[in-house]
């Protein structure tokens, strides 16, 4: 009897540790925000998530003929080409990506430049159009190179002559992107006043969407008082620098912002912006929070601060892919602002990185550049992946039976993702179902989403319903001069 009681006691004692243990290693995982793949919910906690993107591959220069990359720092796809702009070589490497086979098809180091060779220095980005031309940011030369499809200069930018830009400074030109005119758009090191464009002639044509100007007020009332020496000692009130830029599907400019003020609420600082064509953010923010990476962070330890994007892809159903260098992850968002999910980290393994530079969608893939281990690493769209981006689509085709249908499926891989409940709500609102998207709305605390479908409701409940509405109101208006007669008639007859 002693012996089963002790039985007992042990049998208790490894349990009750297990359930201790188990319980302290699910906190751990929900709260430390160390999943692969994880969301916000609209409470603004992170909630594991199933991935949407698994790693395909990764592969480095030396898999091929080109030999190992060093510190390669842009990336850029169309169609099936990946062009890999390699850096510390001093080189651009074509590759195309079909059958699900990576194939080397050249490396750009030299060109013809009228009628001389002339080569690329440290060049960081690379821009090619359908017709084959290379636009390559060659940064170590101060100048931006125009190829045609066989490799012949068409026109070389460098600084322009203008009073708007700074003669002192060199010019490092650092990302671009050329829009269907063939204007270009350069992100330039050094230069806060927006991106510098160029005309199809390269003639320089001014700066596009430089960031507003923000300052502390009572700041701004010490320098107006402070000495010489004290006003030199203090932070310039100057725009925010951009990082990178792509284009989206219908021409409009992408942009993110690395260098964040200190202490400053990344939130306010609007990291990701959509530009039009007079430079205007325009970018929905209708999300639970704004665009800007995670939402918790601590200010110490060896991985600390806010997020830094440094690179953003866009795809034609308006999602777009932010990649930030400050913990090497991966942020997704629709086109009303909402963060759809967040995949990656710093390491060794596969899917993690050292120092990602740059993303491109390729296909249904993404690839993503590491510039510390000279890598690029593919992932490929999972089944909730796809269903998440199908469900968009369908949403923005107009199919919204469909996309509430596709919705409905990734709620039953993931039932605590608020997206789902979102897009179904999107769904029946665009239906005319208003009060089945109330509903929706009303789960996760959409409150911009409800106010819309409920306006609409009492739009619609009204029209229904003012037929009665007259009927009843004509009644109590001949009630009340009926009653009011009869009343007078009384009185008239009392005082005869």
């Amino acid at each position: 009897m002693r012996v089963c009681k002790k039985i007992m006691s042990v049998f208790s004692l490894v349990l009750t540790a297990s359930i201790l243990f188990g319980t302290a290693e699910a906190a751990a995982t929900s709260s430390d925000g160390n999943h692969y793949t994880y969301i916000y919910d609209c409470w603004g906690e992170d909630r594991e998530s199933p991935d949407a993107y698994s790693v395909t591959r990764t592969i480095t220069g030396s898999d091929f003929a080109c030999g190992n990359f060093v510190e390669p720092k842009g990336l850029y796809v169309i169609g099936k080409s990946m062009y890999v702009v390699d850096t510390g070589n001093s080189r651009i490497v074509q590759f195309t990506y079909d059958n699900d086979v990576f194939t080397m098809v050249r490396e750009i180091k030299e060109f013809t430049n009228n009628g001389a060779q002339d080569s690329l220095s440290k060049p960081e980005d690379v821009y090619v159009d359908e017709a084959g031309e290379m636009y390559i940011a060659d940064t170590g030369n101060y100048r931006i190179v125009h190829l045609d499809a066989s490799g012949n200069a068409i026109k070389v930018i460098t600084r322009p002559e203008d009073e708007t830009v700074d003669q002192t400074t060199d010019f490092l030109p650092q990302n671009l992107v050329v829009d269907k005119s063939k204007r270009i758009f350069a992100q330039v090191q050094n230069v806060n006043k927006g991106f510098m464009e160029f005309a199809s002639d390269g003639s320089f044509t001014g700066f596009v969407g430089a960031s507003k100007v923000t300052y502390n007020f009572l700041e701004y009332l010490w320098k107006m008082v402070a000495s010489k020496e004290q006003r030199e000692q203090m932070t310039l009130f100057v725009p925010t620098e951009y990082s990178n830029l792509c284009l989206d599907s219908e021409g409009f400019i992408y942009a993110t912002i690395a260098s964040l003020e200190e202490g400053k609420d990344p939130l306010l600082a609007q990291p990701i912006r959509k530009l039009n064509a007079k430079g205007t953010d325009i970018l929905i923010r209708n999300g639970y929070e704004e665009p800007a990476g995670d939402l918790w962070w601590t200010g110490s330890g060896e991985i600390s601060g806010a997020s830094k994007f440094v690179d953003i892809a866009c795809l034609d159903n308006d999602v777009y892919y932010a990649l930030d260098s400050t913990r090497g992850r991966v942020f997704a968002y629709d086109f009303q602002g909402n963060m759809l999910y967040a995949f990656g980290g710093h390491g060794y393994k596969a899917g993690y990185f050292i120092n990602p530079c740059a993303l491109e969608d390729l296909g249904d893939t993404l690839v993503v550049l590491d510039s510390n281990l000279g890598s690029i690493t593919q992932f490929t769209l999972t089944e909730y992946g796809a269903y998440i981006n199908e469900g968009l689509s369908q949403y923005k085709q107009g199919d919204y039976d469909a996309s509430a249908a596709t919705w409905q499926k990734v709620l039953k891989m993931n039932g605590n993702y608020d997206q789902a409940y979102i897009g179904i709500g999107r769904a029946y609102l665009r239906q005319k179902k208003y009060t089945q998207a109330m509903e929706y709305f009303k789960l996760k605390l959409d409150s911009v989403n409800y106010s819309k479908a409920y306006k609409l409701y009492r739009k619609e409940w009204f029209e229904d319903n003012i037929k009665y509405i007259i009927a009843i109101i004509a009644v109590l208006v001949v009630f009340g001069y009926g009653y009011g007669f009869v009343k007078k008639a009384r009185e008239e007859v009392k005082k005869g």
